[in-house]
């Protein structure tokens, strides 16, 4: 690291993922981390206590990682991580930009497709920060458990020097596998989050394990359609960005997306849920903006519309199985 970068790494977003993350950093070796928060009072929270109360609790953050409300700091952080929700991704890149340098490498750890334009979030950084190499980083990673070093391993997705990088941000509880294919390994972690919501109603309305599973094969069914009608390999999509991330999130309440799914099948309203967190449920937004992308290209997308059209048009979720387990009989592979 040169001596004009006063961190090896800046943090944008200071949520349960970007505070594991930070820690993960620390884990590298490799030197000191500015962890910006939007909120003021997160930033002070974790400068005097140690410790992210609101979204990770219990967790001990490393003196090493210096967190700040403002942007400035970052103009002295040689990597920069992305890791606000989804949906706030273009306008973060738009106040960010006059504050990172225009070659340092920004890795995009948010999961979702934009609403408004149906783009992936590489296409959105690369409108703003058109000089900064872009990467994606996925995979299976419980913030929690990131945080406490247990092993996980995540995908690193570049057009740039993505060994290089991954070398980096790696160390032997944090392993970090790379593809060029930076469209696959987008496709999966957006769309999972939208299974995990399926799943979590199939688990809260009692209908069993082979319910799950089916379930979970017929919405990876869905990915690879969508994945391959975009450019996306599907090796990359069997990968830790795709069918790994997928197992996770769809298996565990531990998942917000899940959690949400199954307090809905459960019998709560979707408002309800929301009124009772402060954590951003990704798979909400994507059920509408995964649907844009797969109308455009022409593909059919059963589970992720029966999901979109539950948390979107107040259908009954008896409606919705009904509608989805009366659909014609075909081929599995077409």
């Amino acid at each position: 690291m040169g001596s004009d970068y006063k961190y090896m790494f800046g943090i944008v977003g200071a949520g349960a993922w970007g505070t594991a993350l930070s820690i993960a950093m620390h884990n590298t070796g490799h030197g000191s981390t500015v962890l910006w928060a939007y909120e003021q009072e997160t930033a002070e929270n974790i400068h005097s206590l140690r410790e992210n109360k609101a979204f990770l609790p219990n967790v001990r953050i490393p003196d090493t990682v210096h967190a700040v409300s403002s942007f400035e700091p970052l103009s002295a952080a040689k990597i920069i991580f992305l890791v606000v929700p989804a949906q706030h991704v273009r306008n973060i890149c738009q106040e960010l930009a006059p504050y990172i340098r225009p070659n340092a490498p920004v890795i995009i750890a948010s999961k979702g497709i934009e609403l408004t334009t149906n783009k992936l979030m590489s296409e959105v950084a690369a409108e703003i920060l058109p000089e900064n190499p872009i990467y994606i980083l996925s995979g299976p990673s419980f913030a929690s458990e990131v945080a406490r070093a247990a092993p996980s391993a995540l995908t690193l997705a570049s057009e740039h020097d993505a060994e290089t990088i991954a070398s980096i941000i790696s160390s032997p509880t944090f392993r970090i596998y790379t593809t060029d294919d930076i469209i696959g390994a987008q496709i999966g972690g957006a769309v999972k989050n939208v299974l995990a919501i399926a799943c979590g109603i199939v688990a809260g309305r009692r209908f069993g394990e082979n319910a799950r599973a089916a379930l979970i094969t017929r919405g990876l069914a869905e990915i690879n359609r969508l994945g391959n009608a975009l450019g996306a390999r599907v090796e990359t999509l069997m990968g830790l960005s795709g069918i790994g991330d997928i197992v996770l999130t769809c298996s565990s309440t531990q998942s917000r997306n899940m959690s949400l799914g199954f307090a809905l099948g459960s019998g709560k309203s979707l408002k309800e849920i929301l009124a009772s967190g402060n954590h951003v449920t990704e798979g909400i937004a994507t059920s509408k903006s995964a649907l844009g992308l797969a109308r455009r290209h022409g593909i059919e997308m059963p589970v992720v519309n029966a999901v979109d059209m539950i948390l979107r048009h107040e259908v009954s979720i008896d409606d919705c199985i009904n509608s989805l387990l009366s659909r014609p009989l075909k081929n599995e592979t077409v």
